[in-house]
């Protein structure tokens, strides 16, 4: 097993493994927040591309919020694990999808506040985050990206599970996945700092590299 000593570092690592796709014109990399901003940050640097913010909420089950049984995107796309969802009530599934629709666009405001949306006609996107658990928000940034017009989808992150990874292949154009240990734990398990990003450090960020 890897660990990264942080985001940046797994930014690095997978920059090296993207090494086609630097300097061409359409590339824009996109940063899943929060975590996945601070690596794609390294990422658009390395290639060459701009950067920018794709903002997608995971659906967790209630008593379990760790456990996705969908996500939802700008534009009212939202992508539904169909296994995990069928066990939850009407109720329930209403109950935090108003929850986290609220929250995507609270987060659109701020992300993109002064900056037009995000249009991806005809671009190769790369979508980047810091790691695949259940990849239900990956699979719905793939589909987001689709709808705002990319013509090429490239999920890019440093390790996921073997699950995810199979399923966004089926989604994607290209999944780069450093590593897919067979026995994945959490997504942190492979950083030693893996703090929780805020919404300061993501703005900060994005205002520095506009």
């Amino acid at each position: 097993m890897t660990t990264y000593r942080d985001r940046a570092e797994a930014g690095r690592a997978l920059a090296d493994r993207l090494t086609d796709l630097a300097g061409q014109p359409d590339v824009i990399v996109l940063g899943l927040v929060r975590g996945g901003v601070l690596v794609a940050e390294v990422v658009a640097e390395r290639l060459g591309a701009p950067l920018d913010v794709l903002v997608v909420r995971k659906l967790g089950v209630p008593w379990a919020p760790e456990v996705a049984y969908g996500a939802l995107g700008p534009g009212g796309v939202q992508v539904l694990n169909e296994m995990v969802a069928a066990r939850l009530s009407d109720a329930d599934k209403a109950e935090v999808r108003q929850r986290e629709q609220a929250e995507l666009e609270r987060r659109e405001s701020r992300y993109r506040a002064g900056r037009p949306p995000l249009d991806l006609t005809g671009r190769i996107a790369v979508v980047v985050d810091d790691g695949l658990a259940t990849g239900a928000t990956a699979r719905a940034a793939v589909q987001v990206a689709r709808h705002l017009g990319a013509a090429r989808v490239v999920v890019a992150v440093p390790v996921g599970s073997d699950q995810a990874y199979e399923m966004l292949t089926a989604e994607a154009d290209q999944v780069v996945c450093l590593q897919a240990p067979p026995d994945f734990a959490a997504v942190g398990a492979y950083y030693d700092d893996f703090h929780e990003v805020s919404d300061d450090e993501v703005t900060d960020l994005l205002t520095a590299t506009a």
